[in-house]
């Protein structure tokens, strides 16, 4: 809408009307007759904010794929695609203006990255996870990621080997997938079965070799040993931790599954053939105790389907622990009397066993005594279970073995694509368990969090758990409906609690915050005490505004519906404010996925909202006036009055945009990166933040089209009145407007009028700028478009005529420079303080200059700018240019063929700012208009939760009693 193009065959004249509309009218009354009031085009405002479109088909249409969001002060290129999830949002915000490809941008259709788009983000935790899920080693817990080289014979023409970046929880499986499409022969993204059929075909082999004899340097290889890796098994660690001895090398190579089951086989019984005795290289198929609750100790079962005799297990079990406790043989003796000294331990817990003679005890009725005396680790956290779903198989302590524990049902491959189970720590075989239910997460210092996954039923002392939370030492967590455990850290020592939180509050003690009389039935308290505390928070000040999933549509519409309306007297960020509540709410409290169906919504509700007001103005300023009826231009207060609902819309939507991707990023990173949701989640926030991103542009761009309208029949004063009238004295700088020339009053007035409606609807400071950037924009290409116009119909560039203008100018940039606006106004005027200087050079010094001396002093004008002010220069009666001022042959192209009009195309992009919002939610609601409307809404809440209840069960609110 910003720009405007002459037509061909014509030369535009002052009263044609540049506005942003991208038309020419031919008379100022057929020009407002033809302003489109409408969503601009692409060819409007440039802008770079989004790189995905509006996915609604509302009358709002999607914004031009050239605004530009950015942190706030920062003005630089966009990138392309991002490959980590938290660059990828703010490039929602950046632009796809440059760094794309293809016809849709980056990820966008038309693209190839739009299908791997996820594929590659999916690696941000493995990339940034401080904690790899089973770290070989305590220091190794942080192991950057490392490039694989990865052979692959007779695959490819040419090839030798292809790199792939892996990190150390990269699985065999996973770098299969990715060798075969560095190779080329993966199935296309997206593919589905083909693609696994593809990769199980192949397998990743760990080959250890030799340079082949007399070949040394010269790159020949030969294998020796050859082993094919599990698909869970991880190559980055392999390679780090089981270093081939000197003169031996490792290399992971990419064959055909069937060739290299062949391979190995034969490698085994080539040396078993030697009676080196090949190592078996079984995967450890069971946990440790520590981890799993000791299911390595249990003996596979009949269906196990090993293929071993009856009773192999037990055996296998016993040859295990004697090469176990073959570790402690220099002490034998000793370890022999501390099993006797705990057999006698457990004798003498026996009931009766003071008065009973102790006589020959089988041996292992004292080994399972023994097992029964558990003594708790003192150096890590562990879980002490108080109910469980199977006693044979649970296990009583389960420690935490990882800064982050899993808790799981586990299982088998994932039936999407082959993909291996999630790794667990702590297998619960309930029915209710999640494959993935619980994380915890215990770093050196307190406290730990606990993250329920989603949909996972979790409960912390009692309460339902739906986001990630503290946990402190005694605290309670239920697994489902069968399993309670006991959270210990020994490592806190007395800095825990006192008293746990689940136990009944004593009388007479505190009451806690106003959210527990939402939630709380079991604490003891009476219902007076409920219900003081229930009446607090309706009538507190606290930034607090709670509501349930069924209640969120009437809030938020309630909420929009007052602020459209301008009822009471909300501060002017009130409605954001407020919206910002609901929105930390759904946050903190509710399930996972809320938050993207609440932001969905809200935006909707904004988009439908300012879409009417501008139908609204629309409808009292018509395009077409009935034959006959004059038409009234716009005034300065007229068009302050039409634009501040839509300018406190857009203040607001700035604001909420803020805080609404700062939210969106806590929860990025506070969510479970194996949580296959999360991404649908992101895109849904994603749209919203779209949709929000749409109604700022929509409503800064009608905002400067009805100030410009306005603007239109009040610059022609600038070129035409005379400053120096009889009597009058020339203003200094920081007059009032009512001291300054009458010319000058209407232009002056309508930038009053944007300054004081920016204020009052506290608008962003950098939109403020941009907005009197604009203006500033149109009102120096429409005089200067003008003034070019001027001289070719009449004689028009004289001195006193020049002098009068650059008056008239620097008293604008005087008062503008009053107005905290002098640099931003200096900028945008350069252009036509420069033509005009040129003008009010005496006419004996100009004749004195020369062609380049011109163009070196007024670089800003081009050459075709420049000859038409020379050229049309009135030296005098019968007096034309002088020879020194015709352009040299290598510009005269340039002169003949260039354009003397300045386009209106050329506007500055609009720029969103990213920084901190600047709502306040952290300190008590200060502003009396403010707290009156949160108690409405939270009384209004209150009814609509009584309206769901019986008829003898409603109450009304509570009252707070007087202290």
């Amino acid at each position: 809408m910003l720009s405007g193009e002459r037509k061909e065959g014509g030369s535009p004249r002052f009263g044609k009307l540049h506005l942003p509309v991208g038309l020419w009218i031919n008379s100022p009354r057929k020009q407002l007759a033809k302003l489109g009031r409408r969503w601009p085009s692409a060819a409007s405002v440039k802008s770079s904010s989004s790189d995905t479109g509006s996915r609604s088909s509302e009358p709002l249409p999607p914004p031009p794929p050239h605004v530009e969001l950015r942190r706030v002060g920062a003005v630089k290129a966009a990138g392309g695609a991002s490959g980590s999830r938290a660059k990828r949002i703010s490039q929602l915000f950046r632009g796809s203006g440059t760094g794309t490809t293809g016809s849709g941008g980056a990820g966008g259709p038309g693209t190839p990255g739009a299908a791997q788009r996820w594929a590659s983000e999916k690696k941000l935790p493995e990339l940034a996870a401080g904690v790899a899920p089973e770290p070989p080693l305590a220091t190794r817990a942080t192991a950057p990621p490392g490039v694989l080289k990865i052979f692959g014979a007779g695959l490819a023409s040419g090839a030798n080997y292809k790199s792939v970046l892996a990190t150390a929880r990269s699985t065999a499986r996973e770098l299969v997938a990715e060798a075969l499409e560095r190779y080329g022969l993966a199935g296309s993204p997206g593919s589905g079965p083909g693609e696994s059929s593809c990769v199980d075909a192949f397998a990743l082999c760990d080959a250890l070799g030799r340079p082949a004899a007399g070949a040394v340097g010269s790159g020949e290889w030969r294998a020796e040993h050859l082993r094919v890796l599990g698909d869970s098994e991880r190559p980055l660690l392999v390679q780090e931790l089981w270093r081939a001895r000197p003169g031996w090398a490792r290399r992971f190579e990419l064959r055909g599954r069937e060739e290299a089951r062949r391979l190995e086989q034969e490698a085994f019984g080539a040396a078993d053939g030697d009676g080196t005795g090949a190592p078996s290289w079984r995967p450890q198929k069971n946990r440790s105790r520590a981890a799993s609750g000791g299911a390595a100790l249990a003996s596979p079962g009949p269906g196990s389907g090993s293929g071993t005799p009856a009773g192999s297990g037990g055996k296998e079990r016993s040859e295990n622990l004697s090469l176990r406790r073959s570790v402690s043989e220099l002490s034998l003796q000793g370890r022999r009397r501390r099993q006797q000294e705990r057999r006698q331990q457990a004798l003498s817990m026996a009931p009766g066993a003071a008065d009973a003679q102790i006589g020959p005890v089988d041996p292992g009725d004292f080994d399972q005594l023994t097992q029964c005396l558990i003594q708790a680790p003192s150096n890590r956290p562990y879980f002490l279970l108080l109910q469980g779903y199977q006693d044979a198989q649970d296990f009583v302590v389960y420690v935490m073995t990882r800064e982050q524990h899993v808790f799981g049902r586990g299982g088998n491959s994932s039936a999407r694509g082959g993909s291996p189970a999630p790794y667990v720590d702590t297998f619960l075989n309930a029915p209710d368990i999640l494959p993935r239910h619980c994380t915890v997460r215990a770093g050196p210092e307190p406290p730990a969090m606990v993250r329920p996954s989603r949909g996972a039923p979790v409960t912390h002392n009692g309460c339902l758990l739906l986001r990630e939370a503290e946990l402190h030492p005694g605290d309670l967590l239920g697994l489902g409906e069968h399993f309670l455990f006991m959270y210990k850290d020994p490592r806190a020592g007395g800095s825990g609690p006192a008293r746990p939180p689940w136990l009944p509050a004593r009388p007479g003690a505190t009451p806690p915050g106003p959210g527990w009389a939402f939630s709380c039935r079991l604490c003891g308290r009476g219902l007076q005490e409920r219900g003081e505390a229930l009446a607090a928070y309706l009538d507190g000040r606290e930034p607090v505004l709670r509501f349930r999933p069924r209640e969120e549509e009437a809030l938020l519409g309630e909420i929009v519906r007052t602020a459209a309306a301008g009822a009471g007297d909300l501060p002017p960020l009130g409605p954001a404010t407020l919206l910002a509540l609901c929105v930390q709410h759904s946050a903190r409290e509710l399930e996972l996925g809320h938050l993207p169906r609440l932001l969905g919504r809200l935006a909707r509700l904004i988009k439908e909202t300012v879409w009417e007001k501008i139908k609204e103005i629309g409808d009292r300023q018509p395009e077409n006036h009935p034959e006959g009826v004059p038409e009234v231009p716009l005034t300065p207060e007229t068009v302050s009055v039409e634009l501040r609902p839509l300018m406190l819309w857009m203040a607001n939507t700035t604001e909420l945009l803020s805080f609404v991707q700062e939210k969106v990023l806590e929860m990025e990173k506070e969510a479970d990166q194996e949580d296959p949701q999360l991404c649908n989640d992101l895109e849904l926030c994603d749209e919203a933040m779209v949709l929000l991103d749409e109604v700022i542009m929509c409503t800064f761009q009608q905002s400067v089209y009805y100030l410009t309208k306005t603007l239109y029949s009040t610059l022609p004063a600038l070129l035409d009145s005379n400053p120096f009238t009889a009597g009058a004295e020339l203003p200094g700088p920081g007059a009032e407007l009512g001291a300054m020339p009458p010319g000058l009053r209407p232009t002056l007035g309508v930038f009053q009028a944007a300054l004081e409606l920016t204020s009052q609807c506290e608008l962003h400071p950098d939109l403020v700028s941009q907005t009197f950037g604009y203006l500033f924009f149109f009102s120096n290409a429409s005089l200067l478009n003008s003034l070019m116009e001027r001289g070719q119909a009449r004689p028009f560039y004289q001195w006193s005529r020049a002098v009068q203008i650059r008056t008239n100018l620097d008293l604008v940039l005087d008062w503008l420079q009053g107005a905290g606006l002098g640099d931003i106004a200096t900028e945008f005027f350069r252009k036509l303080s420069i033509a005009v200087n040129l003008l009010c050079v005496p006419r004996t010094s100009l004749l004195k200059a020369s062609w380049s001396s011109l163009r070196t002093d007024h670089p800003t004008l081009t050459p075709a700018q420049l000859h038409h002010l020379l050229s049309h220069y009135q030296l005098g009666p019968g007096r034309g240019p002088p020879p020194a001022w015709d352009p040299p042959p290598a510009e005269r192209d340039a002169v003949d063929t260039g354009d003397i009009f300045e386009s209106f195309s050329s506007h500055p992009p609009l720029i969103l700012p990213l920084g901190s919002s600047r709502l306040s939610l952290t300190g008590p609601v200060t502003d009396d208009a403010l707290h009156r409307e949160l108690r409405r809404l939270r009384r209004l809440l209150w009814d609509l939760e009584q309206q769901e209840l019986p008829a003898n069960h409603r109450h009304g609110p509570p009252v707070a009693t007087p202290p």
